[in-house]
């Protein structure tokens, strides 16, 4: 049963770094998306390939690019491998949209595939899960063209959060 346990555990663990990868990107939080990585994961997003610490301000980068940014992911499959390494494989959707020339918000969604390899390290507050390897996948992408502003539709009126920095007064360090 202890074995059950340690493994329900670990895979827990490791699905609250991809949860919070998607959060912390779509809300900026640099300090957040760092930590779900080890500083020397080689990751490969074609565009990039080299180590985390060196990706981290390009990604954080492109998403300020961004007026909004939503990421999410689902379908996770981990299999562990010992105590302290395990591979995952999940498919992401993710929806970008900046500001045009004429004024209107524009974008892409795209869908693809995040291939992980994770390790399990000791930290100053215990073993922790991070991603020690990553190559991501687009399968597809679709344009996305004159998507709502950050007003309220008044004839819906949801409420709507414009994420342009980091600190936003909405965020919350869960």
């Amino acid at each position: 049963m202890d074995a059950a346990i340690r493994e329900l555990l670990d895979k827990k663990a490791i699905e609250e770094v991809v949860w919070r990868y998607s959060r912390t990107l779509d809300w900026l939080d640099d300090e957040g998306q760092a930590s779900c990585y080890w500083p020397d994961a080689d990751i490969d997003y074609g565009f990039f390939k080299g180590k985390a610490a060196e990706f981290l301000p390009i990604v954080m980068e492109i998403e300020r690019g961004s007026d909004r940014r939503w990421h999410m992911l689902s379908g996770l499959i981990i299999k562990l491998h010992s105590a302290t390494s395990a591979s995952s494989e999940c498919y992401g959707l993710f929806a970008g949209a900046s500001r045009q020339d004429d004024g209107t918000l524009a974008g892409n969604l795209y869908g693809g595939r995040y291939l992980d390899e994770w390790e399990k390290r000791g930290g100053g507050d215990g073993p922790e899960w991070r991603i020690s390897k990553r190559l991501y996948l687009v399968d597809w992408q679709h344009d996305l063209k004159n998507q709502p502003d950050f007003a309220p539709n008044p004839d819906f009126p949801l409420p709507t959060a414009q994420i342009a920095e980091s600190g936003h007064p909405l965020y919350r360090k869960l």
